[in-house]
């Protein structure tokens, strides 16, 4: 424990932090319903926050490279609270994707620094131990955030406040008790095409994760609704889907370790089709069926971001691994970008069932794809692997390196 006791404020930061911006997406799509926006207006109102992440994510190492940490945070958090609070003054839905928009960029600036700041801090000594202590607080700050929307209701401003309120907050535990400067972060490289040549297939498996599950996290609240939830029951549904989504991965991972990658993320592929499609067709308005099996459909979708991660890094060389983990953040970002507005569409104008039919159909042409790249080039034999499985958050692309241990390979990383 003494080892992270130095990282505790740093963790609760990230804490009050994943919880908020767990809260916001939940509410927003519950709120814009509430208000009388159209499916397809709440899927665009989403779009914004994934175009703005997008946008963060390219630039936030320059911010911080010029002007800190500290003062990159504060910056953000004071611009999210903000635009949290304009959204519960002014109930329009371009003046939403405005806001959304900042706020995508202010939370992939903020977590990038928090992230950074801790993998900064962290040793090998405690790494795992800091990992694993991440992973509690992401999924407990999530999943406890969701049950807020029920105890306070949705009309009025006070979940708004209460975002504003954490977000300000999140400056307190850094503020008055960690009084380093950590040095400024190495520059991320962008190289798309570069990413592409070492990894076609995990470029279309991210993009595919951020088309089904950034369309769940935004316009899931709005399935639950259509099929005749409570409010209470969509906190759960949505708290199903995340919680389901960390029960499969260190499961997965250690056979993808040990198999060719491929299978495992064929296999968890066509797990995520069938659950999809049993929501779709089988489980209807029935509240269980539909709480069950948005749990395995979390359990098979969400792993699927770490399998592509993994599988792209059995192929990059020595130096190539931080420009891996940059790349697929950004191509995730852009299917999350087109997921919100595309399945909001579809449920819009064919109910409620189209939504987990979308899924399905986005996972099953990514199977199609698989199938053709198994055939295209053999596997990296296990025993010559570099790189093992990690269990991946997409909130920074420094996650990515706390996650890895400072082996030879990820040194030559750093420039």
């Amino acid at each position: 424990m003494s080892h992270i006791r130095p990282l505790i404020p740093l963790l609760v930061t990230a804490g009050i932090l994943i919880g908020g911006n767990g809260l916001q997406g939940t509410y927003v799509a519950l709120r814009g319903s509430a208000e009388g926006f159209s499916p397809s207006i709440i899927g665009m109102i989403g779009a914004g926050y994934s175009v703005g992440f997008a946008i963060g994510c390219v630039y936030v190492t320059r911010l911080l490279r010029q002007i800190g940490h500290i003062r990159t945070f504060a910056a953000m958090a004071a611009i999210s609270a903000v635009a949290a609070i304009a959204m519960s003054m002014i109930i329009d839905p371009v003046f939403w994707f405005a806001m959304r928009f900042v706020t995508g960029i202010a939370v992939a600036s903020l977590f990038a620094a928090v992230e950074s700041w801790i993998n900064a801090k962290v040793t090998n000594a405690n790494r795992a131990r800091t990992l694993s202590v991440y992973r509690l607080v992401d999924l407990s700050s999530v999943t406890v955030a969701q049950y807020i929307i029920p105890a306070v209701g949705i009309p009025g401003p006070i979940i708004f406040n209460i975002i504003a309120m954490a977000l300000t907050l999140s400056l307190v535990p850094i503020s008055v008790a960690d009084k380093s400067s950590p040095a400024p972060p190495e520059t991320l490289t962008f190289d798309l095409k570069a990413v592409w040549r070492i990894s076609p297939l995990s470029v279309i498996g991210v993009i595919s994760v951020g088309l089904s599950m950034a369309a769940f996290r935004n316009i899931g609240p709005i399935y639950a609704e259509a099929i005749g939830m409570s409010i209470t029951s969509i906190a759960t549904f949505m708290s199903a889907g995340i919680i389901g989504g960390v029960v499969l991965q260190y499961p997965l991972g250690i056979y993808s370790d040990k198999l060719d990658r491929r299978r495992v993320i064929l296999w968890t592929t066509v797990g995520s089709i069938i659950t999809g499609a049993y929501m779709s067709f089988g489980a209807g308005s029935n509240e269980t069926a539909n709480i069950i099996s948005v749990f395995l459909f979390g359990a098979f979708s969400m792993p699927l971001y770490s399998l592509c991660s993994a599988h792209a890094n059995d192929y990059a060389k020595p130096g190539e691994h931080a420009l891996v983990s940059a790349g697929l953040l950004f191509y995730w970002s852009l299917g999350a970008t087109v997921g919100p507005l595309l399945a909001s569409i579809l449920l819009e104008y064919y109910g409620p069932r189209a939504f987990f039919a979308y899924t399905s159909f986005i996972f099953l042409a990514f199977l199609v794809f698989t199938l053709r790249r198994m055939k295209a080039r053999p596997p990296v034999p296990p025993a010559k692997r570099t790189w093992r499985f990690r269990s991946l958050l997409r909130t920074s692309a420094y996650f990515n390196r706390l996650a890895a241990p400072a082996d030879k390979d990820e040194r030559q990383d750093r420039p």
